[in-house]
């Protein structure tokens, strides 16, 4: 199949009306030595049946979850996603829609968002949410900033054990700002927040901590916003959408912004994306909030309507006045979100909850009775994501699982040198006793 609609007789009339005889007069003016380092050697063209062939073989190299048990964690999870909410999505009318500008023609996407938002706002028990972000590590950066601006301070503290990878894309967004950020050690699994007190100033616009944490562990932040706001600073919480339906909720613990990654709420792994940035706060810092949020509205008849309302972005505003350069939102992410709360409803969420939970226990304690593997952090309270201390580099343990149809969990030596020997294992709903029990007759070999 030829992918270049031009034909051999197209090409050399345009040839010829530009004034040349081949195309490589075109270029004869770039030096060769740089152009051999151009040519590539492709093989032999392919049919087009051919070529879906070939890609379909290199595609089956793949592993998924489908065909593999999966013990994968650190921000991404493999939870059950009911087939409604991949058919829905795919209906052409939500999956073919961008962003709904105009609301007289765009009525069902705007409600969707409004619906999501009303769910988010439940959820996370805050009083606003915005139409979605790109995914939780943009949502956290996002908030550091609209700290930043709504405080007119200069300084983060953000605990070590947010995410490994959204504190890169933290680092990154705020490399180019005058934002300070200063780091809270660990310590036992957990941030130490022995160390507030001494670093809170008059310049520190808010405290970034997640829980559960990167290790898994749940912070204890009982009385840790008054502390925050007695130095008129903010508390930022990234937490997991499905262990609220257990712990206390950012709204309970007086965050003035929540974020979290929305992949659990009905979002495939995919290789890492697209994913959810989900971005709640507290009423008075709707203003501040990046993004755009769907209102409620009725039209001249006085029937109910939605509408884009609040778009302080630099696409609406003077560009000095916005409040993110975010453009757009995860809208089809979203609208799965917002279907997979719909269809399990609050109990069947707290449901998974307690059996990520209770499967998470059960396979710790099990490992943990191994003579070669140990619990990392024996007495902090975890949800349903847990490390251990493997009696080899984890990274032998992760290769040799493959073997097995097990991914066994993150290598946590891909973050720090020091964790070389630790694994981080996620265990979901999803996870039988047996599948749990053949891991652990795997991990017994080490």
């Amino acid at each position: 199949m030829h992918y270049i609609p031009n034909t051999k007789d197209i090409e050399k009339e345009i040839l010829q009306a530009i004034g040349v005889d081949k195309f490589e007069d075109l270029i004869k003016n770039i030096p060769d030595k740089f152009l051999q380092k151009c040519r590539i050697k492709l093989p032999e063209s392919l049919s087009e049946l051919e070529t879906t062939k070939k890609i379909g073989k290199m595609a089956g190299q793949n592993l998924d979850t489908d065909s593999m048990v999966s013990f994968l964690g650190g921000g991404s999870y493999d939870h059950f996603i009911p087939a409604a909410v991949d058919f829905l999505i795919g209906r052409s009318e939500f999956y073919t829609a961008y962003t709904p500008y105009q609301p007289e023609v765009a009525q069902g996407t705007l409600q969707s968002i409004y619906e999501y938002q009303s769910m988010i706002c439940h959820l996370m028990d805050m009083d606003v949410a915005n139409a979605s972000m790109y995914d939780g590590a943009t949502a956290l950066a996002e908030a550091a900033i609209m700290a930043v601006n709504k405080t007119r301070r200069n300084k983060v503290l953000v605990s070590e054990l947010i995410n490994a990878n959204s504190r890169k894309v933290l680092e990154t967004y705020l490399q180019t700002k005058d934002i300070e950020i200063q780091y809270l050690p660990e310590s036992a699994g957990v941030t130490d927040l022995r160390k507030l007190d001494a670093l809170l100033d008059d310049q520190t616009a808010a405290l970034l901590i997640q829980s559960p944490n990167f290790f898994g562990n749940i912070e204890d932040l009982n009385g840790i916003a008054e502390k925050l706001h007695a130095n008129k600073s903010l508390l930022i919480l990234s937490v997991n959408p499905v262990a609220l339906a257990l712990l206390k909720t950012p709204g309970e613990l007086d965050a003035d912004i929540a974020v979290a990654e929305g992949q659990t709420l009905g979002i495939h792994q995919s290789f890492g994306g697209p994913y959810l940035g989900i971005f709640a706060a507290k009423k008075d810092l709707i203003r501040n909030m990046p993004g755009r949020i769907v209102g409620e509205t009725v039209d001249i008849d006085g029937k109910r309507g939605y509408v884009l309302v609040l778009q302080t972005r630099e696409q609406h505003i003077r560009r000095e006045k916005a409040t993110s350069n975010i453009c757009t939102n995860q809208g089809l992410m979203a609208l799965a979100a917002t279907i997979y709360l719909a269809l399990i409803g609050k109990a069947g969420l707290k449901q998974v909850a307690k059996l990520s939970l209770s499967n998470a226990h059960y396979l710790a304690d099990k490992i943990g009775s191994l003579p070669n593997f140990s619990m990392a952090f024996e007495k902090t309270p975890f949800f349903n994501e847990f490390v251990i201390e493997t009696p080899v580099p984890a990274e032998i343990i992760v290769k040799a699982a493959l073997e097995e149809q097990f991914f066994a969990g993150v290598d946590l030596g891909k973050f720090n040198e020091k964790w070389k020997n630790r694994l981080l294992i996620a265990v979901t709903e999803k996870r039988s006793q047996q599948e749990m029990d053949d891991f652990i007759n795997f991990l017994s070999k080490f």
